[in-house]
Order: structure tokens, then sequence, then C-alpha cells
């Protein structure tokens, strides 16, 4: 079992460690020189919100479905991962954008939906974390983490439905990418390595939370006081 769980660590890091090799030998793009190189670590940071956000759709209808614990559990991992991994999405990409637009930030319809994506989950683990019963804050945030959802694929439409600055698709569309085969392999090796990485966290944060649970209960438990506790004995009176 123990063996079974160091799988997917092991994974995770050899399978990045290939895509950085890969990120190094691929080939400048011709415009931007070696900045291009940001590319193979902010997509995928992209991609990997944009999943974990996912499941933490899966997980609300999952519990509002089921009521079952481990749905909230993975939905609160889940969304824990998705916010991290879009506030390094935008750090990356101001990096980026800094030397090609000229500024950290620009009022772009990608970056602020990205932006507007970000605080809205983090206004779903502040709504988890300000609801002290489990019940209700299980279904509260099933109902948030539902409708936060709809802010995804906005974000992702709006190179499409916007002028906008940001580069539009130049993989996930129709015939033959607009990309040197070379940087896609970079790119694809990357993408999953992320994925591996996101999971990884992803299946410690929810074993944490179970840890954590445990605890609650525990110290719910040891509040409570065993039933004849308030019975005193009797004392002799002294004479």
């Amino acid at each position: 079992m123990r063996y079974r769980s160091r799988l997917l660590p092991a994974a995770a890091v050899t399978v990045a460690a290939v895509g950085l090799f890969a990120a190094l030998v691929a080939p400048p793009d011709r415009l931007q020189g070696n900045l291009q190189r940001l590319m193979y670590v902010h997509v995928p940071s992209a991609w990997l919100a944009f999943a974990t956000f996912g499941l933490t759709l899966v997980g609300s209808i999952g519990w509002l479905w089921r009521r079952k614990a481990v749905y909230d559990r993975l939905a609160a991992a889940a969304a824990e991962t998705g916010v991290f991994f879009t506030g390094l999405a935008i750090v990356l990409g101001a990096v980026w954008g800094k030397p090609v637009w000229g500024v950290w930030w620009t009022w772009d319809p990608r970056l602020v939906t990205t932006a507007l994506l970000f605080f809205i989950y983090l206004g779903y683990l502040a709504l988890r974390r300000a609801t002290l019963d489990a019940t209700l804050r299980a279904r509260r945030a099933a109902i948030f983490g539902i409708v936060a959802f709809v802010q995804v694929p906005i974000v992702h439409f709006s190179v499409l439905w916007w002028r906008t600055l940001h580069q539009p698709p130049t993989v996930l569309r129709p015939g033959d990418p607009t990309i040197d085969h070379r940087m896609l392999a970079a790119l694809a090796l990357n993408l999953v390595a992320f994925t591996l990485l996101g999971a990884w966290l992803l299946r410690d944060r929810v074993r944490l939370g179970l840890a954590l649970e445990h605890l609650d209960e525990a110290t719910i438990a040891g509040d409570r006081e065993l039933a004849g506790s308030s019975v005193e004995p009797p004392r002799l009176k002294e004479i």
C-alpha cells in the first residue's frame, strides 16, 4: 500500500523533469525568443486550474445528489488546488506580458475574467471557513461551487467573444495547430506533468481534509461531558 502511494509522486516528478528538459531544448519563438518558454508553465497552470474547478463542480453535484462527505472533501480540495494554479497563471502571465505588452496588467478581457475567476473561488473558500456546521457548509459550498463554474467557460472563450490582446487558441482549434510541433510536444509533456502534480496535491489535500474531520470529531467528543459526571459523590458532614 505504501509502495502504491509513492507511484504518483514518482511519476509526477519524473514527467516534470522530462517536461522541463523538453521546454529547454524546444526551439525559441521567432518573435519572442526565449521569453516564450514561459508558455510551458503558464498554459499548464491555466489548464490545471480549469480541470480542478471542474472537479469542484463534480464534487458539488455529487454531494447534493448523494449527501456523502467524500464529495465535499473532493470539492474543497479541488477548489484550493485550482485557486493556487489560477494565481500562478496570473503571475506568470504578468511576467510574460510586461516585455510583450509593456505593462504588468491591462484591462484585457482574458486577464479580467481570469482575475474574477480567482476571486470567485477565493470567495468559495471563504464561505467554507465562515460556516461551522458541516452539513450547512457542504450544502452552501455545493451550490456556490456549481454556480461558480459558469466563470470557467467565460474565461476560456473570452479571446473569441471580445477583442483582446491575448492570443487566440493555437492548439484547441480545428485543423493543424499553428505551433511548431517540437514546441507542441514539449507543451504536451508539461501538460501531463502538471496534471500528475495536480493529482498528487489533490490526493494529499483530500487525505488532509479527512484527517481534519476526524480531529474535529475527536475534539467534539472530548468536549462532551460523560454521563453522570455532573453528579457529585456524597460528602460526610464534619462533626
